[in-house]
């Protein structure tokens, strides 16, 4: 069983004072470092004492023995492919551009194409693919339009 520094100091006795006089001097000369050797020592203690990142991390494993620590990939967020397309709003100005777009789009006549486009925010269309979506979102755009992706 190893015994923790203070496990040490609470036995008491010679051996106790000594263990103290001992961390006592070692702090001392790690104070007097200047920061790259304080580096520079760390360093090699990870080296010698084989210590990982993960254990150097907690306070608390350092005073317990060294395991392996065993790491689990997180799960990579699929990318979404299928969006729907919402039109949030349109400029005034270009309104006529976008009634005839929605009209080409949708396969609406003008009149419905027109009350469409009046009724915004509306979804445009659902469940297209990526790279269909992204062209929509373009050409609306390019027509001031605030498209968006869900």
């Amino acid at each position: 069983m190893r015994m923790g520094m203070g496990m040490r100091a609470r036995i008491g006795g010679i051996e106790g004072r000594r263990w103290n006089s001992r961390v006592e001097g070692i702090v001392d000369q790690i104070s007097a470092l200047t920061l790259l050797e304080t580096a520079d020592l760390v360093a090699s203690l990870k080296t010698r004492l084989n210590i990982t990142e993960a254990v150097v991390a907690s306070p608390a494993a350092a005073a317990a023995p060294v395991e392996p620590v065993e790491t689990v990939a997180a799960p990579k967020e699929e990318e979404k492919t299928i969006f729907t397309i919402k039109l949030d709003a349109y400029e005034t100005g270009s309104k006529a551009k976008v009634i005839k777009e929605v009209k080409a789009l949708l396969g609406l006549n003008l009149v419905e194409a027109k009350k469409f486009v009046e009724a915004a925010p509306k979804i445009l269309r659902e469940a297209v693919p990526k790279e269909e979506a992204d062209k929509m979102k373009e050409t609306l755009t390019a027509l001031g339009c605030k498209i968006s992706l869900e």
